[in-house]
């Protein structure tokens, strides 16, 4: 085979092979292809698309590009969850206890945050002491354990994915909805779960941002799955303001303890018991929605979810003592209110605006490599359809510095504010079965 006629292969429309992509991935991870090459088919796929077998087959290249983790021995369904990202996105947080306390192991691999979108992995290490980086055994032990584990992946898993990535963000391909599910699919297969629910968010905050957009991600995800063995299901979930409250690492995990004690905003609380939910059914816990509904609010007011995430802290070697008094988390030292200068209702939100704004707090990354603040970020106490009067305040940021003027003027011009209330805020827009 040469590079050259696939390339052209692709940039015809044509379909590869298993063995073709077999043979392209694993000759770019051993360096026989070059970066030129490799970037040059990317921007064709980006152009042209893949057929279902042909997503799978690549996600599955790359999955095999390295080491693949074996959770067979761990009885039960393993089931994780993948969120596309969005903010005040801190739903992995609750869920994960709330599903491992049902019976349902729940080893989930998650990532950092890069601009305006959150990270998992740097909300929980706002706990003293939590570690994400566990062993392979380690890892296994505990989802055997205590049903539950948050980590962030090992450099082994999938690694054709990390340099395909690399490539894509500096050839302008990142956007192509094949290659956004490979990659997806590729970490999500290597790390040994059996079944997966998907949180494809939609909407100003996201970056998926029609709902038709969203709708072929989903799609091609569950295909995916549905090719390589793994049982799915995918909802379409709205970004058009941010999940909860709280945007920023210490503030989201006051927020998930919230949450975990049957208290906290509703759409967080409603989108974590729909997920776990969803995650119950595919874990064989109860083939009805409704009763797995049922299930994961009977854990959360009874306090099983708490004492589990509790459980997984310590076992990540972080104070548990936290979830008891929130104040012990990571503390900005100021705090600005952003107010209102005219009054109506709130009738639009520029999610991806706030999200910036955390990130220039400090809270979040420009580029991979950049120290976060863990304490600062932002509260919203106005959202969609909030009635607002002049000087009510619309957001405190919680800072580490005083040079808060650019960031307070960048906060108080992403709400729009109307005279007529907005359209019903609809959290799960649809369901999308694998």
């Amino acid at each position: 085979m040469r590079m050259v006629d696939l390339i052209a292969k692709k940039r015809d429309g044509q379909t590869l092979t298993k063995e073709e992509i077999n043979w392209m991935i694993t000759g770019y991870v051993k360096d026989e292809i070059p970066d030129y090459q490799m970037s040059a088919f990317l921007m064709a796929t980006y152009f042209k698309g893949m057929g279902d077998a042909e997503q799978a087959d690549l996600a599955m290249a790359m999955l095999n590009s390295g080491d693949r983790l074996d959770l067979s021995d761990i009885p039960g369904i393993k089931v994780d969850k993948h969120s596309t990202g969005g903010v005040g996105d801190k739903i992995s947080i609750p869920l994960t206890p709330l599903v491992a306390c049902l019976g349902v192991p729940v080893p989930m691999i998650s990532g950092r945050g890069l601009g305006h979108t959150g990270g998992t992995l740097d909300k929980l290490e706002s706990i003293p002491g939590f570690r994400v980086d566990l062993s392979e055994q380690e890892f296994k032990t505990q989802v055997a354990s205590i049903h539950q584990a948050i980590v962030s992946a090992s450099g082994d898993l999938a690694p054709a994915d990390r340099r395909l990535y690399a490539l894509r963000d500096v050839t302008a391909t990142v956007e192509s909805i094949p290659l956004i599910a490979s990659s997806i699919m590729s970490k999500k297969i290597a790390s040994g779960t059996n079944a997966l629910v998907f949180d494809v968010k939609v909407g100003n905050g996201a970056f998926m941002k029609t709902e038709a957009d969203a709708e072929k991600l989903a799609q091609a995800l569950v295909a995916i799955a549905k090719q390589t063995g793994v049982k799915s299901v995918a909802l379409l979930t709205n970004m058009n303001q941010p999940l909860g409250i709280t945007i920023g690492n210490s503030l989201e995990i006051a927020e998930s303890i919230a949450i975990l004690r049957n208290r906290g905003p509703k759409d967080v609380r409603d989108l974590t018991v729909t997920l776990a939910a969803h995650m119950l059914v595919l874990g064989g816990k109860t083939q009805s929605l409704e009763q797995a509904i049922g299930m994961a609010e009977d854990a959360l007011r009874d306090g099983r979810a708490l004492n589990a995430f509790k459980q997984l802290i310590k076992a990540q070697g972080g104070d548990p003592a936290v979830v008891d008094d929130p104040r012990r988390l990571p503390q900005a030292k100021y705090r600005v209110d952003v107010q209102a200068t005219q009054a109506g209702v709130v009738t639009g939100i520029d999610t991806n605006a706030l999200g910036l704004a955390a990130m220039q707090l400090g809270g979040g990354r420009a580029k991979k490599g950049d120290q976060l603040d863990l304490a600062v970020g932002l509260v919203l106490h106005k959202k969609l359809g909030t009635p607002v009067s002049v000087g009510d305040t619309l957001v405190t940021l919680h800072a580490d510095s005083q040079e808060t003027a650019a960031i307070e003027q960048a906060v108080q011009q992403a709400f729009t504010i109307g005279q007529s209330a907005p359209a019903k805020f609809q959290l799960v827009k649809k369901v999308i079965q694998g």
